[in-house]
This record gives C-alpha cells, structure tokens and sequence, in this order.
C-alpha cells in the first residue's frame, strides 16, 4: 500500500519501490497539472508561439517556411519550459515548505524522490510533443523530412540537462530566488537561442551565445533533424555535455534542507 503524505509518498514495507516511484511521479504530474502558471508555460506559451508565428508570418526564419522552423524550435521550447521552468519552481517551493526534508523520514529514497520526477517530466513532455506534433500535421501543414529516431533521442537528453539545471537552481537558491531566476533565464534563451527566429537576425556575438547554451544547441539537433540531413554531431556533443556538467553540479550542491 502506498500513502500519500503532502506531494511525498511514504512506501510501506510491503510495497514494492518501483511501485512506489511511480506512484511518486503520478502525484508530481497531478500536481503541475493542477497548477494554472504550470500549464501556461508547458502547454500555452509553446503552442501559442507555434500556432500564432506559424500563421502570421513576421518571424525572420530564414529560407524555411514558418512552421518549418518553428516545430523543432518548440519543441525545444517545451522541454526547457517543463523541466526547467516548471520543475525547478516546484522544487524549490518543495524544498522552502520543508516537503524535501519530511521526503528523509519516509522508506522511499532521496534518488528515487528524483527518479520520480524523471518520471514526470518525461510523461509531461511525451504530452506536449505529441500535442505539438498532431497540431503541426494536421493544422499547419508540417511535413518533416525525417528525425522519426533522433528526435525522441534528443527531447530525452535535453530533457535530462534541462531538468539538471532546474535542479541545480533550485537546491542553491531561495525559492523566491528561483521564481526570478528560472523565469528570467527562460525568457533569454527564447529570445537569444535561435528557437522562434533565425538567429541571424541578432548580432553575431549575442547569437553565438545562443548557439552555445543547451536551449539553442537542442533546438539544432532537432532542426537538422527533422530536416533530414543527419545528426548536428557538434550540437548533440554540446547538449549531452551541459546535461553531464549540470547533472555532476546538482548531485553536489543540491539542499534538501529548507
């Protein structure tokens, strides 16, 4: 039998651990789910961007068609938006109320507390591309050249380095501190990371920058992607680079004392 105490399952000695997890990782989808701020940023503002710049065309996206650019970039977009934005305000308020701290008292490990919320966000974000892709196809007429196995891939690990660094924040900063920070770092890499336009359009210094953070490089290996012409080896290397970096920061520094 499993119960729930807060947003923490407490595992009873006869319930399996994996059982418990994702028992864990069904609350923390409930939980974001219940939450109007949450959904406006998983689900609202990706679609939104996708459907309005798809049919009024004022972006800059280069020789692509507006959808054609736009797809991978929200997608891109989606992952930063749940498993940084979302995850690392939850847990920050998590941590604040002392949900973390009772989490220590209860059978169920600290690593699987974070497996849970894996779990979570992966199911949150097989939501939003399925949605993003279905309203692509059959409203706006996308039609990618391929990406069928890469993209799955890459959503995955920049899912991964995304979530790392939500963690990161929020096990360093207030949680107050968080809201300001993830919010604002969300807005800048929507603006710098070449997701909604051609970064050509910003000054060359700025758009290298975008191309270097993990946002910009997912958002090119999924571009490449489902263009068909291959994998971006260098971006996919940068991605996968910044998940191990976050992931090895997070692992050290992360409190989960109020």
């Amino acid at each position: 039998m499993t119960r729930m105490t807060g947003t923490a399952v407490t595992q009873d000695r006869a319930t399996p651990l994996g059982r418990a997890i994702v028992a864990q990782a069904a609350m923390e989808v409930r939980l974001l789910f219940r939450s109007p701020e949450s959904l406006l940023v998983t689900l609202g503002v990706p679609i939104g961007l996708l459907v309005f710049f798809s049919v009024v065309d004022v972006l800059p996206t280069g020789d692509q068609r507006a959808v054609e650019f736009l797809v991978p970039g929200v997608l891109a977009i989606s992952v930063a938006a749940t498993g940084l934005v979302a995850v690392a305000i939850q847990t920050a308020f998590e941590r604040k109320y002392g949900v973390l701290k009772r989490l220590g008292g209860t059978p169920l490990p600290r690593w699987g507390f974070l497996a849970a919320k894996g779990l979570a966000v992966a199911a949150t974000l097989a939501a939003q591309a399925l949605l993003i892709v279905v309203i692509a196809l059959g409203v706006l007429d996308w039609r990618p050249a391929g990406g069928a196995v890469l993209v799955p891939v890459a959503v995955v690990v920049g899912a991964v380095t995304c979530t790392a660094i939500g963690l990161l924040i929020a096990g360093v900063l207030r949680a107050e501190a968080t809201l300001a920070v993830v919010n604002a770092l969300f807005l800048v890499l929507l603006v710098i990371s070449g997701v909604t336009f051609d970064p050509s359009a910003l000054p060359e210094a700025l758009a290298s920058v975008g191309r270097l953070l993990p946002v910009g490089a997912l958002a090119d290996v999924l571009r490449v992607a489902v263009a068909g012409e291959g994998v971006a080896v260098g971006s996919f290397a940068l991605l996968s680079g910044w998940g191990l970096g976050a992931t090895a920061l997070a692992a050290r520094t992360f409190r989960w004392e109020p």
